[in-house]
C-alpha cells in the first residue's frame, strides 16, 4: 500500500433477528421495521457527509422487502451480498443473493460477507462471481471464533481477496460494533487511528438496526447500551474526526481494485 490510508465503512443490512438468539420472539414484520428504521437513520446521517462512501452487505431477504431503498442507496454506495437470509444458509444462497441484488441495483455485486462470520466453503465464492470476501475478524471472540492467527491485512484466499474486519495490531482488540458502543469513545478513536497508521486501512462494521430505537427490545443491555439517535450522533462524530490526514473513505470494491493494481505493478 502507498502512504494513502483507506477507511471502509460497512453495514450489515439485514433483518433484525438478534432477539431470537436470546429466546425473545420477534415477528418478521418487526424485524424488517426495525432494520428499515435504522437504515433510514444511517442514510440521513451519511447524507451530511458527502465524502463518505459506504459498503452495504445486504441480505436478499431484506432487499426483497425494501427494493426501492436498496436501489437508491446503490446510486452512491456499494451494495454487496450478506447471503439471502440472515439466520439460514445454503450454498445456493451465494449466487441467489448476488443475482437478486444485481437485478435490483442494475450493478454488479462483487463482495460478500457471511452472517455472523459463520464458516462456509469459500471455494464457492469465485465460482459465484465474487471478487472479495469480508467474513473474517482476526481476533478472539469468546463463544464465536478464534482468528488470532489470521492476517490483519487483505490476503488472497480461494481465488478471491479476503478483506479482514479491523482489529488493533496490539492485542488484536476488535474494532467492531460492540466495541464502538461499549468502549470509551476516545479510546476507540485512538485504536482506529493507530490501526489505520499501522495497517494502512480500517474496515469498520455496524448494523443499521443499531441506529433504530431499541428501548423496548428485550436483548442484553451491552448490545444496546447506545442506540438510535445517540449512536447515530456518535458515529457521525467519529467519521468527521477520522476524515483528512491522507485518509479516504472508499467502497470496499474500489479498495480491492487498488490492491490488485498494486500487485500487478509489482509483478511487472
Amino acid at each position: 500500500m502507498d502512504n494513502k490510508k483507506y477507511i471502509l465503512l460497512t453495514f450489515d443490512v439485514e433483518e433484525f433477528d438478534l432477539p431470537r438468539e436470546y429466546k425473545t420472539d420477534i415477528s418478521e414484520a418487526e424485524q424488517m421495521r426495525i432494520g428499515w428504521e435504522g437504515l433510514r437513520n444511517v442514510e440521513a446521517m451519511l447524507e451530511t457527509l458527502p465524502h463518505v462512501k459506504a459498503t452495504l452487505y445486504t441480505t436478499g431477504n431484506f432487499a426483497q422487502h425494501f427494493p426501492d431503498d436498496i436501489r437508491r442507496l446503490s446510486e452512491r454506495h456499494e451494495i454487496a451480498s450478506h447471503s439471502f437470509f440472515h439466520s439460514s444458509f445454503k450454498d445456493c444462497h451465494l449466487l441467489d443473493s448476488k443475482l437478486f441484488l444485481e437485478n435490483i441495483t442494475k450493478q454488479e455485486v462483487v463482495g460478500f460477507r457471511m452472517p455472523r462470520f459463520a464458516p462456509f466453503n469459500k471455494a464457492l465464492l469465485k465460482a459465484a462471481g465474487f471478487t472479495y470476501d469480508s467474513s473474517l475478524l482476526p481476533a478472539w471472540i469468546p463463544g464465536r471464533y478464534n482468528n488470532l492467527g489470521k492476517p490483519l491485512k487483505p490476503f488472497p484466499d480461494h481465488g478471491v481477496t479476503e478483506v479482514p474486519v479491523s482489529a488493533s495490531p496490539w492485542f488484536r482488540i476488535p474494532l467492531f460494533w460492540l466495541a464502538f458502543k461499549n468502549f470509551n469513545y476516545g479510546f476507540y478513536k485512538y485504536l482506529c487511528r493507530r490501526t489505520l497508521k499501522k495497517t494502512g486501512f480500517l474496515n469498520l462494521y455496524f448494523h443499521p438496526w443499531e441506529f433504530a430505537n431499541l428501548s423496548d427490545v428485550r436483548i442484553p443491555k451491552y448490545l444496546k447500551r447506545i442506540h438510535g439517535e445517540k449512536l447515530t450522533q456518535r458515529l457521525q462524530k467519529l467519521l468527521q474526526e477520522l476524515s483528512g490526514n491522507n485518509a479516504e473513505f472508499i467502497k470496499t470494491k474500489d479498495f480491492v481494485k487498488i490492491i490488485q493494481e498494486r500487485k500487478q505493478e509489482i509483478a511487472a
